[in-house]
């Protein structure tokens, strides 16, 4: 029978990858969407050529805790259980810190960080009872380094870190692993989208020279839930390409 992994923000340029790692490793995804969405979902979901034996879409606000908590539970009743949890739904609103708005602020932490809580905890407690489950927070090199202009998303992302190794310590006696990927910039759709001189000063500041490719992560994210990856656990695995060494 096929493992079960449930990934947040799946639609997005590194959400996608990883979709498609998982679906190649083996995995059925159940792959969440916003609320009202599910034409453009169906859309994303025909262009990858994915299969309702091998993904299945899941209407989801993460920012909501009442509707986490709901739909989860008896996404565990349809499915049987859920093995792998991938935290990756993320937005940006970046200004300097004098500007930002409190609904700026509010909006990525929700999005980012509160989520991470409202979709972890009800998977949380049946994976340690049955003994075993993986969980994957989808960080950033900005949560360790900062970033000018992003007070609100490094805040968030470093969060992620901090969730990571806390509940990294309850989880490991129930064979539960919690482990934070902090991927570098990556060339997604939305980044492709940046002016050509603005790429250009962005690669020039990393030690390998070019952005990481969505498959890079989704790599990384397939080796942390794989039987190579048991051992492993409250770490943060950076894929930057050396544009922050710790």
């Amino acid at each position: 029978m096929k493992k079960i992994a449930l990934i947040t923000g799946a639609k997005g340029g590194i959400g996608s990858a990883i979709t498609s790692q998982l679906v190649e490793d083996g995995f059925r995804v159940i792959a969440t969407h916003s609320v009202g969405k599910r034409e453009c979902a169906q859309k994303w979901f025909e262009e990858n050529n994915f299969t309702k034996d091998t993904v299945r879409l899941f209407e989801l606000d993460v920012t909501d805790t009442n509707q986490c908590a709901e739909r989860l539970v008896t996404l565990l009743q349809e499915e049987g259980t859920v093995d792998v949890v991938i935290n990756n739904a993320g937005i940006t609103k970046d200004g300097v810190f004098k500007k930002m708005t409190p609904q700026a602020w509010k909006d990525v932490i929700d999005t980012n960080l509160n989520s991470v809580f409202n979709v972890t905890q009800p998977l949380f407690a049946p994976m340690c009872e049955k003994g075993g489950g993986r969980v994957i927070n989808i960080s950033s090199v900005n949560g360790i380094k900062g970033q000018f202009g992003q007070t609100n998303y490094s805040a968030a992302k470093a969060g992620m870190i901090g969730f990571t190794k806390a509940l990294a310590a309850e989880g490991a006696r129930s064979g539960v692993t919690v482990n934070a990927v902090a991927p570098g910039y990556t060339m997604t759709p939305m980044v492709a989208q940046m002016k050509p001189e603005a790429l250009e000063f962005i690669q020039s500041q990393i030690p390998m020279g070019r952005l990481a490719e969505s498959e890079e992560i989704a790599k990384a994210v397939s080796f942390l839930v794989s039987d190579a990856g048991a051992y492993i656990t409250g770490e943060t695995l950076s894929v930057n390409g050396g544009l922050y060494m710790q």
